[in-house]
């Protein structure tokens, strides 16, 4: 077995105020409970997958005193359910268990870390966050791209943080890298926390990112808008555009879930639009034979089509072209061709997809969450994130969730069911 290790600012030497909550004893978790990176028993048989990750938990002793430990938090990148859910699962958990009492909030992302900026910290506490995760977004505002990690580490240290937990995606958690690394630089004890946050369900090791659940739930209404539209009107297509840049699993999802999707189109599997096996002809088929059809396309998919003057935006992701305006262009102009009529609806819910509140079952997510990663930094636990493998939660390094993305494996049984759910071909040529 080969443990993935964990940065730690040195020894624990105050007991934890978790001793005892109310009558119930804490199920205090040691370095050596582990959790496995396989879950069969023929991964057991290599030695590539036989690794284990450190379970989350609370620690029966932790290297901050909470007397005298300040807290702070920020947001970064989009807007994605269940961050408000995940501020207030932290402040109640600082405060309420283990007695930190100063907390505050970046405000606008990396942003606020930057004084020159002038985004006044807000100083976050129980009663102030007690309704915040009946709403979507986030209330300290969140902002793309990096900032000059000295003057961030700059910002730590003038205000006295001792730990910071940043919520954010890839790149905001490459940033975290950044500022742990400047800060083990300094001989620095702070603490530096990460919380993935992808809509996409992207980050790699793990099962879920937070939001994930709320996003196709809200996808799958979409689709049933879609195939309304389309059983409404004469050859009728409902064309509904997802999330996702550089994996399908909200499309997949809300395809599933839905159960009137006909095409099914993700980054990870390529598709042809022309010729006799492509996907126009196909629809063509489709609608000749059933009258209508609903399309779902993830964001990121069929890029190959589209031309691309290779910009990035502020985060330094690749500026993708619109698929979805792409392919409804295609579709007319087919249809069009061959004098057949069609009538197409076009839907983006993006924006309202990302901006909706956490539902219940994304709040009980991010409230277990939020705990773990406070029992984690309490304990001194650095450069590290939280995230749920095999139904647990456990200790990630951060470097090792940022050098790739997780996505649907196209020979695997997610991508199966969606075949057998949509009918789609299985190879477009």
């Amino acid at each position: 077995m080969q443990n993935v290790p964990i940065a730690s600012l040195g020894p624990c030497q105050f007991p934890s105020p978790l001793h005892q909550i109310g009558t119930v004893e804490v199920p205090f978790k040691t370095d050596a409970d582990r959790i496995l990176y396989t879950n069969t028993v023929a991964g057991l048989s290599t030695d590539s997958e036989a690794i284990t990750f450190e379970e989350a938990g609370p620690r029966e002793h932790i290297f901050f005193d909470p007397a005298k430990t300040t807290v702070g938090i920020v947001t970064c990148g989009g807007l994605c359910p269940g961050l408000n859910d995940i501020i207030r699962g932290i402040v109640n958990q600082c405060h309420r268990q283990y007695g930190v009492t100063k907390v505050y909030g970046f405000r606008y992302g990396y942003e606020g870390l930057v004084q020159r900026y002038g985004h006044t910290p807000l100083i976050l506490r129980p009663e102030s966050v007690a309704q915040i995760h009946n709403f979507g977004g986030t209330i300290l505002g969140s902002s793309r791209g990096q900032q000059p990690v000295g003057e961030m580490v700059d910002t730590l240290e003038d205000m006295c943080v001792d730990i910071l937990f940043v919520i954010g995606g890839d790149g905001s958690l490459r940033g975290a890298a950044a500022i742990a690394e400047e800060v083990t630089k300094r001989g620095l004890s702070k603490a530096v926390v990460g919380i993935p946050k992808t809509i996409d369900n992207d980050i790699m090791y793990l099962d879920k990112c937070f939001g994930f659940e709320t996003a196709f739930a809200e996808a799958v209404n979409a689709v049933k808008c879609a195939y309304t539209e389309a059983c409404g009107a004469v050859n009728g297509v409902g064309l509904l555009k997802l999330m996702g840049r550089d994996s399908g699993f909200i499309a997949c999802f809300a395809a599933l879930a839905g159960s009137n999707v006909d095409y099914v189109l993700i980054p990870e599997v390529p598709f042809a639009l022309e010729g006799p096996q492509g996907l126009l002809e196909s629809l063509r088929y489709r609608l000749a034979k059933r009258g209508q059809a609903v399309i779902v396309v993830a964001e990121g998919a069929g890029q190959n089509l589209l031309q691309s003057d290779g910009s990035t935006d502020a985060s330094g992701n690749a500026r993708y072209g619109d698929i979805g305006l792409y392919l409804k262009d295609q579709i007319n102009s087919f249809f069009k061709s061959r004098r057949m009529e069609v009538n197409l609806k076009y839907i983006d819910p993006s924006y309202i997809v990302r901006s909706v509140p956490a539902n219940p079952q994304d709040n009980v997510y991010c409230s277990r969450l939020a705990q773990s990663v406070v029992h984690a930094a309490m304990a001194g636990k650095t450069h590290m994130l939280v995230g749920r493998w095999h139904n647990a939660f456990v200790h990630l390094p951060l470097e090792m969730v940022t050098h790739g993305r997780r996505k649907v494996d196209s020979k695997g049984e997610l991508w199966h069911a969606v075949l057998e759910s949509t009918g789609q071909p299985a190879r477009w040529e």
